[in-house]
């Protein structure tokens, strides 16, 4: 038994994160800037594929709320890759989501709802966030969904 509480919360939950995502080009995965960390664009990445496709095309807007959970959790593994322990957020503050949309697809939020409730699963009222959700016509790589966050630590 882990005395990390947020440790605890994602054994409770059954939630394994993958590992850490390495950063496509010259750039850093995440930045910590005075008390604030500034996570960069992650996709749906579990550590062996990336869920890639137009949702509302080629993947129903479940799909493409499962590829927003998958990378909600790919930037969990960012955040205690950097900091050490999920248990250093104090508070998520902004998530910015990008879904890849086939053309009329408007359930944008609904697919951003993917990360947007893993946080609160997580980290309950302190992943309470302000949120974009945007469609997009393509993405990196050809990915579902592309999401940057900004998190408040101790």
């Amino acid at each position: 038994m882990t005395n990390d509480p947020i440790q605890q919360r994602l054994t409770e939950l059954g939630i394994s994160l993958p590992p850490a995502s390495k950063p496509a080009g010259t750039y850093v995965s995440s930045l910590i800037d005075g008390d604030l960390i500034w996570v960069g664009g992650h996709g749906p990445f579990d550590g062996e594929s990336l869920t890639c496709g137009k949702v509302g095309g080629d993947l129903t807007a479940e799909q493409g709320q499962a590829a927003a959970r998958l990378t909600g959790l790919s930037i969990l593994a960012t955040l205690e890759s950097e900091l050490g322990s999920l248990s250093r957020i104090e508070r998520i503050v902004k998530v910015f989501g990008m879904v890849n949309v086939a053309p009329g697809f408007t359930e944008i939020p609904t697919v951003i709802n993917g990360c947007s409730d893993l946080m609160v699963e997580v980290f309950g009222e302190a992943g309470r966030h302000a949120r974009s959700a945007v469609g997009m016509a393509e993405l990196p790589f050809g990915m579902a969904t592309e999401i940057e966050l900004v998190a408040r630590v101790r």
